[in-house]
């Protein structure tokens, strides 16, 4: 089959990873990832094709759009992209439309996913089956009963289907959607998108770092690090109250501000590394003793496939990651990170409490998503099945 895959992200880089995970799954298919905004230099698997549009992303409040290419204007910037999408829509006639998170979320896009619809449903463009690639949790809106009956129209118009990263038996869709028995298309409950480590992937790096069994190893993260300076910052204060056989390595993410990045740089010493990213994140989980991260959905799958123990600050811009690390957390080895907890001493003290900790049981979730949303697509879209 032919596939193309539409992932916009705007603020971090979980929307990235965890479609990329999916393409990852569809090594026997030609797909087409279509992407427009800024993102770590990462090698995409063989069997997947690029095509980035015109760079598109939002400001922390999620307020405004600003161009990744400073001299180009907006209006410019989307015209460019809407005629770039329509144009590979003609060019590939794909068997699969596949979109990540609209029309739940992503509506000031709506300007360029709202012309191939409709080019699809009225014949204008080839046919071609349209599905939503959708997360656990939605944001909260303001206007709630006009959000649903937006996004109901939408995809009873356009969509074949809506599959859902998440395993039902932790987070249900209709935990923030309330109408789902309006929704005409097939909602397919997909378990959580995450790789999981490779076999033995933790020793190996440890060894590789010089970190002795009874030493312990603390990874600190921020996602793509637009936001999380205040957690990574307590990490690297509290680090001087632990003891010298405790080591940590801290990951600032991408696009964390480089004033920002280099106060953490200055706190780095023998027991502090830290870099802006690494394509290995994953083995540095399974490596550690202690994770202190953000709370977003692929960093906390990373978490729950690693089984490491952690700390997690949720964004406090809407209820998303909350949400779902206070339902993590009812399965043990993972506490919320308070306001009061960011104080250097009392992140140590709880840092301390939780190195004591092992790894966490598996098998509590189902994160088998990525391998389930190709099987789903390969078994009810088969060309000439």
């Amino acid at each position: 089959m032919r596939i193309i895959v539409y992932c916009q992200h705007v603020l971090g880089i979980g929307h990235f990873f965890r479609t990329l995970e999916i393409c990852r799954q569809l090594e026997d298919h030609e797909v087409v990832l279509v992407t427009g905004g800024e993102r770590p230099d990462i090698a995409l698997p063989d069997h997947v094709r690029e095509v980035p549009l015109p760079g598109l992303m939002m400001d922390a409040d999620f307020s405004q759009f600003y161009t990744t290419e400073v001299e180009k204007r907006i209006d410019a910037v989307k015209n460019e992209r809407q005629d770039r999408l329509m144009h590979l829509f003609k060019e590939l006639s794909p068997d699969v439309f596949l979109i990540e998170l609209y029309p739940f979320g992503r509506k000031a896009f709506r300007f360029e996913l709202d012309p191939i619809l409709e080019g699809i449903r009225n014949g204008e463009l080839p046919p071609c089956q349209v599905v939503c690639s959708l997360r656990d949790v939605l944001v909260e809106k303001r206007k709630a009963e006009s959000y649903e009956a937006r996004v109901i129209k939408i995809l009873n118009r356009f969509f074949d289907a809506v599959l859902v990263h998440s395993d039902p038996q932790l987070l249900k869709l209709d935990t923030t959607f309330s109408r789902l028995n309006d929704i005409g298309c097939p909602i397919v409950y997909t378990g959580f998108v995450t790789p999981r480590p490779a076999p033995g992937s933790g020793k190996k790096l440890r060894k590789q770092l010089g970190i002795e069994p009874e030493q312990k190893l603390v990874v600190a993260s921020a996602g793509g690090g637009k936001v999380g300076i205040e957690v990574l910052a307590s990490v690297a204060k509290a680090m001087s109250h632990l003891s010298a056989e405790i080591y940590a390595y801290m990951f600032s993410g991408p696009f964390m501000d480089a004033d920002d990045f280099e106060m953490l740089r200055s706190f780095q010493n023998s027991n502090l590394r830290v870099d802006r990213f690494t394509p290995d994140f994953l083995s540095f989980l399974d490596a550690a003793d202690l994770s202190v991260s953000m709370a977003g959905y692929n960093t906390s799958m990373n978490l729950m496939a690693a089984r490491t123990p952690a700390l997690v600050r949720p964004f406090a811009q809407n209820r998303e990651q909350r949400l779902r690390a206070e339902r993590l957390a009812r399965l043990g080895g993972l506490k919320i990170l308070a306001d009061s907890d960011l104080d250097p001493e009392t992140m140590a003290d709880i840092m301390q409490a939780m190195l004591s900790q092992g790894k966490r049981s598996g098998g509590l979730i189902d994160l088998a998503g990525a391998e389930r949303t190709a099987e789903w697509i390969e078994e009810n879209y088969r060309v000439g099945g």
